[in-house]
């Protein structure tokens, strides 16, 4: 099993760029689907990201893509979130999340809501106008 630790998470000014880092502890890091969730208050969690095993592969959510990018580093067992352009609706809590997902699922599971198996207690990231 797997353990995540976020961080990275502050507050910025709106157009700022800012970076999440994942730590992972546990478990065989490279076996796993990562990908990160935000949950901005009063709404429901929503998928941000997510990259396949081996980080060749990722899928964006439309309302981040070309803004945020996700990536890992297998050897670190770390996944990252990097968040460009910034704007006050992307603040959230931002969670990050791995699948121990079967070979046959494709990377878009996630973004149609499928479900990841183990999460991060989440970072807090506020923009502000």
């Amino acid at each position: 099993q797997v353990q995540l630790v976020e961080s990275g998470g502050r507050l910025v000014q709106a157009g700022d760029s800012l970076r999440l880092s994942c730590a992972a502890s546990g478990g065989l890091f490279s076996s796993y689907v990562m990908g990160w969730i935000r949950q901005a208050p009063g709404k429901e969690r929503e998928f941000v990201a997510a990259a396949t095993r081996s980080g060749d592969t990722t899928e964006t959510a439309d309302s981040v893509k070309g803004r945020f990018t996700i990536s890992r580093d297998n050897a670190k067992k770390m996944a990252y979130l990097q968040m460009n352009s910034l704007k006050p609706e992307d603040t959230a809590v931002y969670y990050c999340a791995a699948a121990a997902t079967p070979p046959y699922r494709t990377i878009d599971y996630y973004s149609r809501g499928g479900a990841f198996d183990f999460w991060g207690q989440g970072t807090q990231v506020t923009v502000s106008s």
